[in-house]
Protein backbone atom coordinates (compact mmCIF):
# COMPACT_ATOMS: atom_id res chain seq x y z
CA UNK A 1 0.00 0.00 0.00
CA UNK A 2 0.76 3.32 -0.78
CA UNK A 3 2.34 5.47 2.04
CA UNK A 4 -0.33 8.02 2.62
CA UNK A 5 0.65 11.39 4.22
CA UNK A 6 2.71 11.17 7.65
CA UNK A 7 0.19 13.78 9.43
CA UNK A 8 -2.46 11.31 9.16
CA UNK A 9 -3.58 9.22 12.22
CA UNK A 10 -3.85 5.70 11.75
CA UNK A 11 -7.62 5.08 12.61
CA UNK A 12 -7.86 7.89 9.64
CA UNK A 13 -5.40 6.71 7.46
CA UNK A 14 -7.52 2.85 7.58
CA UNK A 15 -10.98 4.80 6.74
CA UNK A 16 -9.21 6.58 3.98
CA UNK A 17 -8.02 3.28 2.68
CA UNK A 18 -11.20 1.81 2.82
CA UNK A 19 -13.30 4.63 1.20
CA UNK A 20 -10.45 4.26 -1.92
CA UNK A 21 -11.09 0.47 -2.35
CA UNK A 22 -14.91 1.46 -3.19
CA UNK A 23 -13.71 3.89 -6.16
CA UNK A 24 -15.45 3.28 -9.11
CA UNK A 25 -15.24 6.64 -10.58
CA UNK A 26 -12.86 9.78 -10.06
CA UNK A 27 -13.78 13.27 -11.34
CA UNK A 28 -11.57 16.07 -10.40
CA UNK A 29 -11.77 19.87 -11.33
CA UNK A 30 -9.36 21.21 -13.62
CA UNK A 31 -7.80 24.47 -12.81
CA UNK A 32 -6.00 24.26 -9.69
CA UNK A 33 -6.10 20.33 -9.76
CA UNK A 34 -4.58 19.51 -13.19
CA UNK A 35 -2.79 23.29 -13.71
CA UNK A 36 -1.06 25.32 -11.17
CA UNK A 37 -4.31 27.74 -11.18
CA UNK A 38 -2.39 30.35 -12.96
CA UNK A 39 -4.69 32.28 -15.82
CA UNK A 40 -2.18 32.91 -18.74
CA UNK A 41 -2.85 35.15 -21.82
CA UNK A 42 -0.47 35.81 -23.96
CA UNK A 43 0.29 39.47 -25.65
CA UNK A 44 -3.08 38.56 -28.29
CA UNK A 45 -5.10 37.89 -24.89
CA UNK A 46 -5.12 33.66 -25.81
CA UNK A 47 -5.68 32.09 -22.52
CA UNK A 48 -2.62 28.98 -22.00
CA UNK A 49 -2.58 26.72 -19.32
CA UNK A 50 -0.11 24.49 -18.24
CA UNK A 51 -1.10 20.64 -18.01
CA UNK A 52 0.97 17.89 -16.32
CA UNK A 53 1.70 14.83 -18.39
CA UNK A 54 2.66 12.86 -14.91
CA UNK A 55 -0.97 13.67 -14.25
CA UNK A 56 -2.30 12.68 -16.95
CA UNK A 57 -0.38 9.60 -17.29
CA UNK A 58 -2.20 9.44 -13.61
CA UNK A 59 -5.45 9.33 -15.21
CA UNK A 60 -4.50 7.01 -18.11
CA UNK A 61 -3.44 4.22 -15.30
CA UNK A 62 -6.80 4.73 -14.15
CA UNK A 63 -8.54 3.98 -16.94
CA UNK A 64 -6.39 0.82 -17.80
CA UNK A 65 -7.54 -0.22 -14.34
CA UNK A 66 -11.03 -0.04 -15.50
CA UNK A 67 -12.07 3.38 -13.45
CA UNK A 68 -14.09 5.77 -14.84
CA UNK A 69 -13.09 9.44 -15.22
CA UNK A 70 -14.44 12.99 -15.67
CA UNK A 71 -13.18 16.36 -15.12
CA UNK A 72 -16.04 18.77 -13.99
CA UNK A 73 -15.07 22.71 -14.55
CA UNK A 74 -16.59 26.17 -14.51
CA UNK A 75 -14.43 27.33 -16.94
CA UNK A 76 -15.21 27.04 -20.73
CA UNK A 77 -12.17 26.41 -22.80
CA UNK A 78 -10.71 24.61 -25.97
CA UNK A 79 -7.73 24.28 -24.05
CA UNK A 80 -9.48 21.39 -21.48
CA UNK A 81 -11.33 20.00 -24.07
CA UNK A 82 -8.41 19.03 -26.25
CA UNK A 83 -6.45 18.04 -22.85
CA UNK A 84 -9.23 15.71 -22.45
CA UNK A 85 -10.00 14.38 -26.11
CA UNK A 86 -5.92 13.33 -25.75
CA UNK A 87 -6.62 11.54 -22.38
CA UNK A 88 -9.96 10.03 -23.46
CA UNK A 89 -11.69 11.20 -21.08
CA UNK A 90 -15.41 10.06 -21.32
CA UNK A 91 -16.99 12.34 -18.91
CA UNK A 92 -15.74 15.78 -20.06
CA UNK A 93 -18.57 19.02 -18.38
CA UNK A 94 -17.56 22.33 -18.68
CA UNK A 95 -19.29 25.57 -17.72
CA UNK A 96 -20.57 23.48 -14.52
CA UNK A 97 -21.79 26.07 -11.88
CA UNK A 98 -23.61 23.01 -9.66
CA UNK A 99 -21.04 20.42 -9.72
CA UNK A 100 -22.97 18.41 -7.37
CA UNK A 101 -26.48 17.57 -9.46
CA UNK A 102 -24.03 17.29 -12.68
CA UNK A 103 -21.38 14.50 -10.38
CA UNK A 104 -25.02 12.81 -9.35
CA UNK A 105 -26.19 12.44 -12.63
CA UNK A 106 -23.06 11.13 -14.01
CA UNK A 107 -23.17 8.84 -11.05
CA UNK A 108 -27.18 7.90 -11.97
CA UNK A 109 -25.54 6.85 -15.95
CA UNK A 110 -23.00 4.30 -14.48
CA UNK A 111 -25.60 3.30 -11.82
CA UNK A 112 -23.04 3.78 -8.63
CA UNK A 113 -23.38 5.75 -5.88
CA UNK A 114 -21.79 8.69 -4.61
CA UNK A 115 -19.67 6.54 -2.08
CA UNK A 116 -18.09 5.42 -5.17
CA UNK A 117 -16.97 8.73 -6.17
CA UNK A 118 -13.47 10.29 -5.68
CA UNK A 119 -13.38 14.03 -6.52
CA UNK A 120 -10.45 16.04 -6.22
CA UNK A 121 -11.20 19.92 -5.70
CA UNK A 122 -9.42 22.90 -4.76
CA UNK A 123 -11.80 25.91 -3.58
CA UNK A 124 -15.09 26.87 -2.14
CA UNK A 125 -16.86 25.66 -5.35
CA UNK A 126 -16.41 22.25 -5.16
CA UNK A 127 -17.14 22.24 -1.47
CA UNK A 128 -21.02 20.69 -2.18
CA UNK A 129 -18.99 17.98 -3.89
CA UNK A 130 -16.68 17.40 -1.85
CA UNK A 131 -18.66 17.46 1.59
CA UNK A 132 -20.87 14.28 -0.39
CA UNK A 133 -18.66 12.25 -2.80
CA UNK A 134 -17.24 8.87 -1.02
CA UNK A 135 -13.58 10.49 -1.11
CA UNK A 136 -13.14 13.91 -0.78
CA UNK A 137 -9.89 15.07 -2.38
CA UNK A 138 -7.66 18.70 -2.90
CA UNK A 139 -4.47 20.04 -2.95
CA UNK A 140 -1.91 21.52 -0.16
CA UNK A 141 -2.69 24.97 -1.24
CA UNK A 142 -6.55 24.93 -1.50
CA UNK A 143 -8.19 27.16 1.34
CA UNK A 144 -8.16 26.06 4.55
CA UNK A 145 -11.80 25.67 4.62
CA UNK A 146 -11.46 22.96 1.63
CA UNK A 147 -8.64 21.86 3.40
CA UNK A 148 -11.25 21.10 6.14
CA UNK A 149 -13.49 19.25 4.83
CA UNK A 150 -11.15 17.05 2.58
CA UNK A 151 -10.55 13.62 3.36
CA UNK A 152 -7.23 13.56 2.15
CA UNK A 153 -4.42 16.83 0.97
CA UNK A 154 -2.02 15.88 -1.20
CA UNK A 155 1.70 16.35 -0.86
CA UNK A 156 1.70 17.39 -4.33
CA UNK A 157 0.13 20.83 -5.20
CA UNK A 158 -2.15 21.38 -8.34
CA UNK A 159 -0.84 21.00 -11.98
CA UNK A 160 2.97 19.44 -10.06
CA UNK A 161 1.35 15.56 -9.73
CA UNK A 162 -1.31 15.88 -7.14
CA UNK A 163 -3.68 13.89 -9.32
CA UNK A 164 -1.50 11.27 -10.20
CA UNK A 165 -0.64 10.98 -6.61
CA UNK A 166 -4.16 9.96 -6.00
CA UNK A 167 -4.80 8.39 -8.92
CA UNK A 168 -1.92 5.59 -7.45
CA UNK A 169 -3.34 5.66 -4.35
CA UNK A 170 -6.35 4.17 -5.73
CA UNK A 171 -4.78 1.91 -7.56
CA UNK A 172 -2.45 1.01 -4.57
CA UNK A 173 -5.77 0.17 -2.44
CA UNK A 174 -7.51 -1.61 -5.23
CA UNK A 175 -4.40 -3.68 -6.19
CA UNK A 176 -4.47 -2.88 -9.82
CA UNK A 177 -1.37 -0.72 -9.88
CA UNK A 178 0.80 -3.74 -11.08
CA UNK A 179 -1.68 -4.37 -13.96
CA UNK A 180 -1.97 -0.97 -15.07
CA UNK A 181 1.59 -0.93 -15.37
CA UNK A 182 1.95 -4.42 -17.52
CA UNK A 183 1.33 -2.45 -20.54
CA UNK A 184 4.19 -0.09 -20.26
CA UNK A 185 6.24 -2.53 -18.67
CA UNK A 186 5.83 -5.19 -21.76
CA UNK A 187 6.37 -2.41 -24.35
CA UNK A 188 2.66 -3.65 -25.90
Amino acid sequence: MAPLRSKISSNRARAIRQALKRIRLFATDVDGVLTDSGMYYSESGDEIKKFNTRDGMGIKLLQRAGLITALITQEDTKLVARRAERLAIPEVHQRIFDKLTRLRDIATRYHISLEEIAYMGDDVVDLPVLTRCGLALTVPDAPPLVKKHADYVSVARGGHGAAREVCELIMHAQGTLDRSLEFYLKGS
